[in-house]
């Protein structure tokens, strides 16, 4: 499978974006699915996922309330629903794909709040 995050830009914070994450290859479903980023001289943060098993999505703390992850199987794309935007949110983000004990992802979006 190959990903393709797009939707970052500048936003205010408090504002909203919406992340989208292309996907090609081999049907979604077959994968679990989700979101990590990374800020500039951090490490990488995992921040949301959703199960093939039974779509149920899980968060990181940070984020819980604010972001939601979704994906439409049909269109094969991914999507990260980010609310209440934090100046600590600014990072690169990135959709990424599991399955079998094998990862993937493709290029980022960057995503910059301003305070």
């Amino acid at each position: 499978v190959q990903l393709q995050a797009s939707g970052g830009g500048l936003v205010q914070s408090g504002g909203s974006l919406r992340l989208s994450c292309a996907a090609s290859g081999p049907d979604l479903n077959r994968y679990d699915i989700g979101w990590f980023r990374q800020a500039p001289g951090k490490e990488r943060e995992g921040i949301g996922c959703i199960s093939r098993i039974n779509g149920r999505t899980d968060y990181v703390d940070s984020v819980k309330g604010r972001f939601t992850v979704s994906r439409d199987y049909a269109q094969k794309m991914v999507y990260l629903q980010m609310d209440s935007l934090r100046p600590e949110d600014t990072a690169v983000y990135y959709c990424y794909a599991l399955r079998a004990g094998k990862s993937y992802w493709g290029q980022g979006t960057l995503v910059t709040v301003s305070s």
